[in-house]
């Protein structure tokens, strides 16, 4: 069982949490590589994919696990939908748990919006993306592969680099990877690294080439555009220059690293489409990773339920 009836953050997760999840992940994930990969463990559970930002991955990847668990699944979107006549969140959700549903996974532009909705509803809530503030499934996939790539997360030096200050991927992973027992350090651009982010126990450093000869594992963010109020550096071309990471300075260190995404790819400002697609890359397997993970919280917080 988990901790929590909830799944809003990494940070409300115990360590203990985190190691279940794998454990369950690893089971399903043998169930997707069969040839038959349905299991009925949620048959009897609806669960309503709420996303009110636009989403590919992250929408598919739940929509799919929640189809092999054998869920009743709906899905709704904030476009063409009563919430662009003016009908608030709480309504929405109101009608649509009206309508018999277990679980709620959301994606909202708000931080805090899925702590929002779990304080005036009965249903459990997935947290699926909180404006720039988490994104839990997303940092459970990134540890467990790397855990299925390297054995352990615990000892591991991990490098998150890129727009830091907007994204909730890099604080979701902060949480998630210390948790393990990991060391967690940070590289971008001074203007995309949070004030205050030493508090959290991360190193903090500016040169990617010393960032990347510390590090075991390097996980490269894109530069989220969509949230920036304000121009952070000159250009996507000079950011490439100094943040970019090539197959040219991959292979000028003197050992091998992981290199991971976690997508969307915008090839050749922080990653190379060469590096992107090199043995020492797992932005493949964290996708397909995404699917087992998610399928385990999930099947745990609908446990949770009963």
């Amino acid at each position: 069982m988990l901790s929590t009836k909830h799944l809003l953050g990494i940070k409300d997760l115990t360590r203990e949490d985190l190691e279940l999840i794998f454990s369950t992940a690893d089971q399903f994930k043998e169930v997707i590589n069969r040839p038959i990969k349905k299991v009925p463990s949620l048959r009897d559970i609806t669960i309503a994919n709420i996303f009110f930002e636009n989403s590919t991955r992250t929408k598919l990847s739940f929509e799919l696990a929640e189809k092999r668990l054998s869920a009743d699944v709906i899905n709704f979107s904030s476009s063409g939908s009563s919430v662009k006549k003016g009908e608030t969140l709480l309504d929405t959700v109101n009608n649509i748990l009206s309508m018999k549903v277990d679980i709620i996974v959301m994606r909202h532009s708000s931080p805090g919006a899925s702590h929002f909705l779990a304080n005036h509803i009965d249903a459990t809530i997935l947290n699926a993306g909180d404006g720039t503030h988490e994104h839990p499934t997303q940092a459970i996939l990134d540890t467990y592969s790397i855990r299925e790539r390297l054995g352990t997360v615990e000892g591991k030096k991990v490098v998150i680099v890129g727009d830091i200050l907007h994204s909730r991927v890099a604080l979701s992973n902060i949480f998630a990877l210390q948790k393990l027992g990991a060391e967690v350090m940070v590289c971008g651009p001074h203007t995309l690294i949070p004030k205050y982010i030493d508090q959290l126990g991360v190193r903090v450093e500016h040169d990617l080439r010393k960032a990347l000869e510390w590090c075991d594992v390097a996980n490269m963010l894109r530069i989220q555009m969509e949230r920036q109020l304000v121009k952070n550096f000159p250009s996507v071309r000079e950011y490439s220059q100094h943040f970019g990471l090539n197959k040219e300075l991959l292979e000028s260190l003197d050992k091998e690293i992981v290199v991971m995404h976690p997508g969307p790819i915008n090839r050749g400002v922080e990653i190379t489409s060469d590096v992107a697609d090199c043995e020492n890359a797992i932005i493949l397997d964290q996708v397909e990773n995404g699917v087992a993970t998610r399928m385990a919280a999930l099947y745990l917080l609908a446990g949770k339920q009963n």
